[in-house]
């Protein structure tokens, strides 16, 4: 997964196939069933709890058109209805009943 965000952050050409067809654009990348469906649904949270590097998916975020305010809430919303990080290195560092950015 973190191959296709870095991917679709910085080349043009996946950026093009990404609006043009999403999944033969994701068949080349090894990806579970799970982090292709996430991808699919543009479900951030969950792509968050999967252990998406932050940095990567912030600019994935960005290039959806996602304000940074729902992208925040939509890290908050993965982790209460997926749990905690699964892999990777990021944790929370604020309860969810904490505001961040506003949020």
């Amino acid at each position: 997964m973190q191959k296709f965000l870095f991917d679709i952050n910085r080349d043009p050409a996946a950026q093009r196939q990404y609006h043009e067809g999403l999944d033969a654009l994701l068949e080349r990348y090894a990806l579970t069933a799970e982090e292709r469906r996430a991808l699919a649904e543009r479900a951030l949270g969950l792509i968050y709890v999967l252990g998406a590097n932050g940095q990567l998916l912030m600019h994935y975020a960005a290039f959806l058109g996602i304000p940074w305010t729902e992208y925040i809430a939509a890290l908050r919303a993965g982790i209460e209805k997926y749990g905690q990080v699964r892999a990777g290195v990021y944790t929370m560092t604020t309860r969810l009943d904490e505001k961040v950015a506003g949020v």
